[in-house]
């Protein structure tokens, strides 16, 4: 019989049960006790779930309080200096959560680690901060507990655990960064690798049999010394008492394939979602004795898999491999939502068209039983109905609207040219007369839970439409004139309409389609619910100009309107696959240009569009930026270029490194870019050293995803080190990123201390 297996879990919990239990237990609600209490029980049912739908091992090592990645940092003991841990003792839990965001209910506050993101998803890591002559050793226990706790529930386990090559690379510090980082951080494998060596061994000691090791950078553009040092380090493993399945996933291995095939593992798992032209390759490759794991079934979207066409692709390869081949989804399932069952208010069509992470290990073992010949009367019921939801999406007349593709194509001829910059910005300083060194923030306000509270009721129709909206002016008033008190120079009305950034303007577009507990981990307790994008997007009427002209109305200051840019809206949306992704952005972008437009022509002349997953977009393999990078920027031009030189463009960006994509963020045009700085100590502003940027640029000086308050002179020491790359007459003072999940207390401490920087500043002009 066909094995089945899967890479990875949502950790998060199908009612975010995880999301609470580790907030009140920051918030001082929960004991450290009830907390583990919760894992537990989430753990034990995700294993349940997964056995239930025929896997013969479940993931061990999934499961992240705060982020897989960060968790594999604490086990090797790699903890920064000024986190204060005792050389030898353990890491205990509440260290790991001060790397993550700086503070836990108990030890000393210190700047968060770097975050940002996992390869091209919406996911962020925390990234391990690495030295010279850092030093390694079992630090925490977590792994080896939780094989034991599964092991008891009686199931047999998979132990998941990062690459020491992958976690390497993702590591950073100052003695590797530039053009020492491929040499630099390949000296540390002497140290790391018998810490490997022993975690191996310890599993082999627990009866473990196979464990999966991932090590995704086999998917990028990697160095020559780097592809070598795979062959060292899996030989340094071959003699280690389990066997190895090494994953691969993201892309196809393409040059790293002679690398992969060549390693003495006992399985390779490949990623055929997104590269099947890889299989036979792969497979044609393999040793006499070397499993396959083949990775046919989406792990990053939601769509139905067609099985018909996996299972002709893979029936040669089951002939020839036998028991030899594997199946799992292309990734963990991390990225999905946890289970389609809890969506009881979607339309049953488009529901039937759906597969999140439980139907895809169903849609994963109805494959194995059609491989494996199985024609009894419940495979041919379940593939039925596989192959008619199919049927019925690819024939679906809400798919398609032909004004949507007549405007497309009358797009070719518009404009994306505004005129030069110098003209522009000397046109929007006579109009907003803005001093040195001007300050605002990202937009978001904190969403306290008295504003999620108004949203829900006036949902469920407890609110009647003008008493939710005379609430919602209300908070508006009250966010504008906290502003003008603590004397920003540019306001923003506070979004306390939006439940998320990408959400809400999805609500209000035609071809999106939305889940109640469609939830998927973007970072630590920070959850999203991606909307679904199935047909033609346009825009039936404006969506935000109502509340931001209020809040203009409201002062003499300018308040920005503030939109999400259409790479955005694409790459945090669960997109439809049967047209090209450009193609859908390029309809996101022509509804948001007639927002834009309809923004400047209420009289808001500041208009930030918010573009943070421009980067994430960017294909893994440099050949292929060239093509993303032309439409994704094309679609930002044609989203702003209609305004006149007087309004004033902004765009956002956070977390991502851009150093080497910053021609193509200088091309986006916008007037002024706001981007994350803090957390990297302004590293990313490396990049203008040898690129002039030509337009103003906002570098953030305050980590909004710590709840520690900055210090004056913390952020104006940063500003000084951007103004020694930047002209200081280009610089605008802000944090890093929005405050929606920010309390008031600390939101307000942290921008009365951030405005009083720009003044500091000023006066030191």
């Amino acid at each position: 019989m066909t094995v089945i297996h899967n890479l990875g879990f949502p950790r998060i919990g199908v009612q975010r049960e995880l999301k609470r239990a580790v907030e009140a237990y920051w918030a001082g609600k929960q004991s450290r006790e009830a907390l583990e209490q919760a894992g537990r029980e989430l753990r034990a049912r995700h294993w349940r779930q997964q056995a239930d739908a025929g896997l013969k091992f479940v993931p061990v090592g999934d499961f992240a309080w705060y982020d897989q990645i960060l968790e594999w940092t604490t086990l090797l003991g790699a903890i920064p200096a000024r986190f204060g841990q005792t050389a030898g003792a353990p890491v205990d839990l509440d260290t790991l959560f001060r790397l993550g965001r700086g503070r836990a209910p108990t030890g000393t506050p210190a700047a968060a680690c770097e975050m940002t993101k996992w390869f091209d998803t919406n996911y962020h890591y925390i990234v391990p901060e690495l030295s010279p002559n850092q030093q390694f050793r079992i630090a925490r226990e977590y792994l080896f507990e939780q094989v034991e706790e599964a092991r008891a529930q009686g199931y047999a386990v998979k132990p998941v655990i990062p690459g020491p090559l992958t976690w390497l690379w993702l590591g950073k510090g100052d003695a590797f960064l530039n053009g020492a980082q491929d040499e630099g951080k390949l000296k540390l494998l002497e140290a790391l690798l018998p810490v490997y060596r022993l975690v191996l061994e310890r599993l082999a000691g627990q009866g473990v049999e196979w464990v999966q090791i991932d090590e995704p950078i086999l998917t990028l553009d990697l160095p020559q010394a780097w592809k070598e040092a795979f062959g060292q380090v899996y030989a340094e493993f071959q003699t280690a008492p389990v066997k190895i399945l090494l994953a691969t996933y993201f892309d196809g291995l393409k040059d790293n394939l002679a690398t992969a095939s060549g390693l003495p593992v006992a399985g390779l798992h490949v990623d055929l979602s997104r590269a099947p032209e890889q299989l036979a390759l792969v497979a044609a490759d393999l040793r006499p004795d070397q499993v396959l794991s083949a990775g046919w079934i989406s792990g990053r979207n939601i769509w139905r898999t067609d099985l018909e066409a996996a299972v002709a692709a893979l029936t040669p390869i089951k002939a020839a491999l036998g028991d030899r081949l594997w199946l799992a989804p292309s990734c963990s399932l991390l990225h999905v939502p946890v289970d389609l069952e809890q969506e009881t208010e979607l339309d049953n069509e488009l529901k039937s068209w759906l597969s999140f992470a439980r139907q895809k290990l169903a849609e994963l073992n109805l494959l194995a039983r059609k491989l494996d010949g199985i024609d009894d009367d419940a495979t041919r019921a379940d593939w039925t109905a596989q192959q008619n939801a199919l049927a019925v999406r690819r024939a679906s007349a809400r798919i398609h609207n032909p004004a949507v593709a007549q405007r497309l194509a009358e797009s070719r001829n518009v404009s994306r040219d505004r005129a030069a910059f110098a003209a522009r910005i000397s046109s929007q300083q006579a109009a907003l007369d803005l001093p040195a060194f001007p300050t605002t923030t990202i937009g978001s306000f904190p969403q306290t839970q008295e504003i999620r509270t108004l949203r829900r009721d006036w949902k469920s129709g407890a609110l009647t439409d003008a008493q939710y909206e005379h609430a919602i002016r209300e908070e508006i008033e009250r966010v504008i004139r906290f502003q003008e008190e603590i004397d920003l120079d540019v306001l923003v009305h506070g979004e306390p309409e939006r439940n998320d950034m990408v959400e809400y303007f999805g609500e209000l577009l035609a071809g999106f389609a939305f889940t109640r507990n469609g939830w998927v981990q973007s970072y630590g307790s920070r959850c999203v619910k991606p909307p679904i994008i199935f047909g033609d997007v346009a825009r039936p009427a404006p969506m935000t100009v109502g509340w931001s002209s209020y809040a203009q109305s409201l002062t003499a200051r300018p308040v920005k309107g503030m939109l999400t840019g259409p790479v955005t809206i694409l790459q945090w949306s669960f997109v439809r696959d049967d047209q090209p992704r450009e193609t859908t952005c390029r309809q996101l972008a022509l509804a948001l240009r007639d927002e834009v437009n309809d923004l400047e022509a209420a009289g808001i002349k500041v208009i930030q569009i918010d573009e943070p997953a421009i980067r994430e977009g960017l294909p893994l393999r440099k050949a292929d930026w060239k093509h993303y990078l032309g439409w994704a920027v094309d679609c930002f031009r044609l989203s702003t270029s209609g305004v006149q030189d007087d309004t004033q463009i902004h765009t956002h960006m956070c977390y991502s490194e851009f150093n080497d994509i910053i021609d193509s963020i200088a091309a986006m045009d916008a007037d002024v870019i706001t981007i994350e700085t803090s957390r990297s100590n302004m590293e990313l502003l490396e990049a203008f050293e040898d690129f002039h940027y030509p337009n103003d640029i906002g570098p953030g000086v305050y980590d909004i995803h710590s709840p520690n308050v900055p210090e004056v002179q913390w952020m104006v020491d940063l500003m000084n080190k951007a103004a020694a790359r930047l002209p200081r007459e280009r610089l605008w003072v802000n944090p890093d990123c929005g405050l929606k999940t920010r309390a008031w207390p600390e939101t307000r401490a942290a921008l009365v201390a951030m405005v009083q920087a720009a003044k500091d500043l000023r006066a030191a002009a």
